[in-house]
C-alpha cells in the first residue's frame, strides 16, 4: 500500500505532464480498470485450487512488470498494456483483483466475533502505509524537480521504479505467509450453521450433520460447494458456486455497490489531486501532504469501525459513517477556494473507509463460508467493472470544463447508496450459517428434539 499511495498521487499528473489530454487519462483509468476486472475473474477463478499463496505472489510480480515498464517507457499504448496486465492501481486500496483474495482469507482466520476488528485494522494498516506512500512521493517529487533541477516527468519515472522495488518486497513477503491461508486447512472443528438452499425463509436454520453417526465428528469440507460442471459458460460456473438464498442477498448489495463504485470511479484521489493542482496550484509537496493527511485520517478513524460495529451494527456503521463523506464529495467541485476543498477532502477521507470493515464482514456473515472467496470476488469484480464507467465520464467532462460536475454527481451516487443501503439490510439476521453464541444454542436444542424425537419413534416400534 505504500507503493500505491506513491502512484496515487501522481498518476494522472504523469499522463498530463506527457501532455495527454483529460479525456485519454480517462479512457487510460477505464480500460486499467477493465483489466483489473479480467485478472480478477480469472484469479478468483482459480485462487482456492492453485493456492491463494500462489496467486498473491503472482500478483506481486506483475506488480514488479508494470512498475518497470512505467519506469522506462513514456508510450502511452505501452503504458496502458502494462497497467492492464500488470498490477497499477488507479483506484486506491478499495479496488484491485487480489483485495478479495485478502479478505477471504482474513475471514477464514476469524471468528465472527473477532472478523470487524481483524478487517478494521486491515483497513488501518493498508491505509497507514498509503499516507506514507503519498507523503514519499510528493517530497520525492519535490526535491527531485527543485532541488536538483530534474525535470517531473524523470521525477515520476523514480517513483515509478520504487513501485517496482516495493513489488519485489512484496513477492518475498508472500513466501511467509503460512497454510493456514488455504482454504483446505480451515479448522475441522470451526462448525458451521447451514442454510438449504431451497429455503424461502431467509432466517431458516438446517443441520447438515444430524445424519452422522454419533462417532463421527463434525467436519467441514468444500464437499458442501456446488461442483461447478463442466458444461455452460464461466459465468455460470462462477454463479453454481453460489447458493440461491446467498444470491438473493447478494444480488441487491452488488446493485447498490454498482452504484457507490461508479461514484468512486468518477472522482478517485489522484483525481482530487488533479483537480486541486488545475484549480490552486499548489507545491506537488504540499499535494503530497494533503493526500498523506487524508490517508491518516483515513487509517485513524479505520480502527474504529469495529467497535463502532459491535455497538450500533455492522450496516448502521456502513450508513451513518458513509453520509457525510458522500456529502463533501458532493460539495468538492462547487469550491475553488484551496483550503475549502482541503477540508472537504479531510472529511471525505476521513470517513471513507470506516465503511470497508463492516462491509467485508458482513458479506462474511451473510453468506456460507466456503462461499466467501466467490462471493467477495464477484463483488470485487462487479465493484471494478461499475468504476470503471467512472473515469471515462469524469474525463469528458473535464475536457468540456466541467470536471466540477463529476464531484456533484458522483456524490448523488454515493447518497443513494447509503440511503438503499439502510432501507434495505438494517434489519438482517446475520451468521446463520457460523456456529456463534447464539446458534449454538439453536443446534443443541435441535440435537436435542432430534434425540427425543428418535427416542420417541423406538418405543412405538416396540
Amino acid at each position: 500500500m505504500i507503493s500505491f499511495g506513491a502512484t496515487q498521487v501522481i498518476l494522472a499528473l504523469f499522463f498530463a505532464e506527457l501532455g495527454y489530454s483529460d479525456s485519454r487519462i480517462g479512457l487510460f483509468f477505464t480500460l486499467t480498470l477493465a483489466g483489473d476486472v479480467f485478472v480478477g475473474i480469472l484469479l478468483t477463478l482459480v485462487a482456492d485450487r492453485v493456492g491463494r499463496r500462489r496467486v498473491l505472489w503472482m500478483g506481486s510480480a506483475l506488480m514488479i512488470a508494470s512498475g518497470l515498464v512505467f519506469a522506462y517507457c513514456e508510450n502511452f499504448w505501452l503504458l496502458l498494456v502494462a497497467a492492464i496486465v500488470g498490477v497499477v492501481s488507479t483506484m486506491g486500496g478499495d479496488f484491485g483483483p487480489f483485495r478479495a483474495i485478502e479478505e477471504s482469507i482474513l475471514s477464514q482466520l476469524t471468528t465472527p466475533q473477532t472478523r470487524p476488528d481483524v478487517l478494521a485494522w486491515y483497513v488501518t494498516i493498508s491505509t497507514w502505509g498509503s499516507s506514507v506512500g503519498s507523503e514519499i512521493s510528493g517530497r520525492t517529487v519535490q526535491a527531485l524537480s527543485v532541488q536538483r533541477q530534474w525535470s517531473l516527468v524523470n521525477s515520476y519515472h523514480i517513483l515509478f521504479l520504487g513501485y517496482a522495488i516495493m513489488g519485489l518486497v512484496n513477492a518475498g513477503m508472500m513466501l511467509l505467509l503460512s497454510d493456514a491461508c488455504e482454504v483446505d486447512s480451515a479448522p475441522s472443528s470451526y462448525k458451521q450453521v447451514a442454510q438449504a438452499d431451497e429455503a424461502d425463509d431467509d432466517s431458516a436454520i438446517e443441520l447438515d450433520d444430524h445424519n452422522l453417526p454419533p462417532e463421527t465428528p463434525y467436519k467441514r469440507t468444500p464437499s458442501a460447494l456446488p461442483v461447478p460442471t463442466s458444461e455452460g459458460s464461466w459465468l455460470s460456473k462462477w454463479f453454481s458456486a453460489i447458493s440461491g438464498p446467498t444470491r438473493s442477498i447478494m444480488y441487491r448489495l452488488w446493485f447498490l455497490l454498482a452504484a457507490d463504485s461508479v461514484a468512486d470511479g468518477m472522482v478517485p484521489y489522484t483525481y482530487c489531486n488533479y483537480f486541486l493542482d488545475q484549480n490552486s496550484h499548489p507545491l506537488k509537496s504540499t499535494l503530497g501532504d494533503i493526500t498523506s493527511i487524508s490517508y491518516l485520517l483515513a487509517a485513524m478513524s479505520s480502527v474504529f469501525a469495529g467497535p463502532l460495529s459491535r455497538r450500533i451494527g455492522l450496516i448502521n456503521t456502513m450508513v451513518f459513517t458513509h453520509v457525510p463523506s458522500s456529502a463533501a464529495v458532493l460539495l468538492f467541485g462547487l469550491s475553488s477556494t484551496l483550503w475549502i476543498n482541503v477540508i472537504l477532502l479531510f472529511i471525505r477521507a476521513g470517513l471513507n473507509n470506516m465503511d470497508q470493515a463492516p462491509r467485508a464482514a458482513f458479506i462474511a456473515a451473510v453468506v456460507k463460508p466456503e462461499e466467501r472467496t466467490a462471493v467477495m470476488g464477484i463483488t470485487s469484480t462487479i465493484r471494478t467493472m461499475a468504476a470503471m464507467i467512472g473515469p471515462s465520464i469524469t474525463g469528458l467532462l473535464a475536457s468540456g470544463d466541467r470536471f466540477w460536475l463529476a464531484f456533484t454527481v458522483a456524490g448523488a451516487l454515493r447518497l443513494a447508496y447509503d440511503f438503499g443501503l439502510y432501507a434495505m439490510f438494517v434489519n438482517m439476521k446475520l451468521h446463520k450459517h457460523e456456529q456463534t453464541p447464539a446458534n449454538a444454542e439453536v443446534t443443541a436444542e435441535r440435537r436435542v428434539s432430534m434425540g427425543d424425537e428418535g427416542s420417541g419413534g423406538n418405543t412405538t416400534h416396540v
